[in-house]
């Protein structure tokens, strides 16, 4: 468990610092949050440090009040269900979180262990949804959790085909853990939560998405689990930098092949043509046993 000072500087580092922060991420590592904040509020932090901040005067009024509440949980690395072998990978290079927001009653070490993350297009289509949906259910009944972004598309059916079969799900959202980014998905959220999956961000509460936050979410999707299946995802999809990023982490990559003349499936079929990913049909050939926890 973290001190107050120790939360409470993490909460401010949150809010002053846009993900990933590479160079504050290392900085807390040696110093310690409470330390590393004071330094940087007095000016004498590295050059590199400094850098990153982007709101010096951030205040933390409305965390706080989401924690008193009950309304959302911050996990530090000070505390016991912070998955260190997952996220530690991101420490070199792709800036690992300086803490996470997360709403439900899992542990995310324990759901993490196994994981595999599931995504791909959000303008899927039918065979999409149907692959997704089949293999997370495959997955589930398998004791495996299924890490996804919530979106609409190949996440929806991600998760749902995970909900359908009771098991649990993690969503990892590109805006404050208060928001419901898509606003359709509400239902669906409240459903992960109480089939004992968790919502998790990195960002502070009453945060907006946005391109760049969609794009910094990519690097948790892939540290989070043990591999990842990109179902669909056109030639554009950000689906294919969560594919890269766990290819960077040393994660296995999976890619399930589609039509040669299916626009969603263009850059999933490139993985596989350039063995960045290896084909699935079937849980079967997933490897989620081995590797980080």
């Amino acid at each position: 468990m973290p001190s107050r000072d120790e939360l409470h500087a993490r909460l401010f580092l949150l809010r002053a610092a846009e993900p990933p922060a590479p160079a504050i991420h290392q900085y807390v590592a040696v110093h310690g949050p409470v330390e590393a904040v004071a330094q940087i509020r007095h000016g004498t932090a590295p050059a590199a440090v400094v850098s990153e901040i982007t709101q010096p005067q951030a205040r933390i009024d409305d965390d706080l009040q989401a924690l008193d509440d009950g309304a959302a949980r911050l996990l530090t690395p000070e505390d016991d269900e912070w998955p260190f072998g997952r996220l530690t990978s991101l420490a070199a290079g792709h800036g690992a979180p300086l803490a996470l927001w997360v709403r439900g009653s899992g542990s995310l070490a324990e759901l993490t262990s196994p994981a595999v993350t599931v995504t791909g297009a959000r303008a899927s289509s039918a065979y999409g949804n149907t692959v997704a949906g089949d293999i997370s259910y495959e997955l589930a009944r398998a004791e495996v959790t299924v890490v996804s972004g919530g979106g609409l598309g190949v996440d929806e059916a991600a998760h749902r085909g995970v909900l359908a079969a009771e098991g649990r799900t993690i969503v990892v959202l590109a805006n404050g853990i208060d928001r419901t980014y898509p606003h359709q998905h509400a239902r669906l959220y409240q459903t992960v939560i109480d089939q004992s999956g968790l919502l998790v961000s990195e960002y502070p509460i009453g945060t907006p998405p946005t391109r760049i936050r969609f794009h910094a979410r990519c690097r948790l999707l892939a540290a989070l689990s043990a591999a990842t299946v990109i179902v669909e995802a056109g030639q554009r999809s950000g689906a294919l930098a969560v594919a890269r990023a766990a290819g960077e982490l040393g994660r296995r990559v999976y890619g399930v092949p589609g039509p040669i003349h299916s626009v969603t499936s263009k850059g999933v079929n490139e993985l596989l043509r350039t063995g960045s990913a290896t084909v699935v049909s079937s849980v079967e050939h997933i490897a989620y046993r081995e590797g980080l926890r």
